[in-house]
C-alpha cells in the first residue's frame, strides 16, 4: 500500500489506530493520541497533518534519513 493510499484511509479512526498500532510501538500510539487531543484532532487527522508538516518543513537530512529507513524496512508502507 502506498503512503498516500494509507493516509487517505486515516479518515476512519479505527483504521488510523490500527495502522499506527501495526508499527508495534504502543507508546507512539499513546503519544499520538495525546497530541491529537491537544490539537483538537482525531488520530487520523493528526497523522495526516504530521505528514503534511514533514513534507513542507523537513530538511534534506531528514528526507535522507527517512528514505534510508524506508529502504531497510521489510514493509515500507
Amino acid at each position: 500500500m502506498l503512503l498516500g493510499d494509507l493516509l487517505s484511509r486515516f479518515d476512519d479512526p479505527a483504521f488510523a489506530a490500527e495502522a499506527v498500532f501495526q508499527i508495534g510501538d504502543v507508546g507512539l500510539l499513546a503519544d499520538m493520541r495525546g497530541r491529537a487531543a491537544v490539537e483538537g484532532e482525531s488520530l487520523g487527522e493528526f497523522a495526516q497533518n504530521a505528514v503534511r508538516r514533514f513534507a513542507a518543513e523537513a530538511s534534506d537530512e531528514d528526507w535522507v534519513t527517512l528514505l534510508g529507513a524506508l529502504a531497510r524496512a521489510g514493509d515500507p508502507g
